[in-house]
């Protein structure tokens, strides 16, 4: 795991990509840069630069943030209990820095049998866009 000071992270990230993944911020729903892309490819940390999820798992949940089935390297991605906010929720982690990515939900697609929505904040990822051959 990758361990640096928040003064270390500060100097790395602006000030708003540090309030959402080193203070668990939000960023507002439909801003993201991420939101609305399509294109094929993989989300990595915007922290440290570990895979996260595959362009393969991302739907359109219409929630308003980039949204995943599952994780593309599940060792990569931690989770844990969230109650703040006066709700009760779970966190998204990347495991390698301990950057907060987002939350996730038992409502994603297949919801009837439990189907993740992996709620991820586009400042917390950087994407790598698949080399296509012609």
């Amino acid at each position: 795991m990758i361990e640096k000071t928040e003064e270390d992270w500060k100097k790395e990230l602006t000030p708003e990509e540090y309030r959402v993944l080193r203070e668990a911020g939000t960023e507002a729903p439909y801003k993201g840069a991420f939101v609305d892309n399509h294109e094929t490819g993989m989300y990595t940390c915007k922290a440290c630069g570990v895979s996260l999820f595959s362009s393969d798992a991302k739907f359109d949940s219409k929630s308003g943030w980039p949204s995943f089935t599952d994780p593309a390297v599940a060792e990569n991605v931690g989770t844990r209990s969230d109650d703040s906010h006066g709700m009760h929720r779970t966190e998204v982690f990347c495991k390698n820095c301990g950057s907060h990515l987002g939350h996730v939900f038992n409502d994603g697609p297949k919801a009837e049998t439990g189907g993740n929505r992996y709620c991820i904040n586009s400042l917390s990822l950087e994407f790598e866009k698949s080399e296509t051959s012609e």
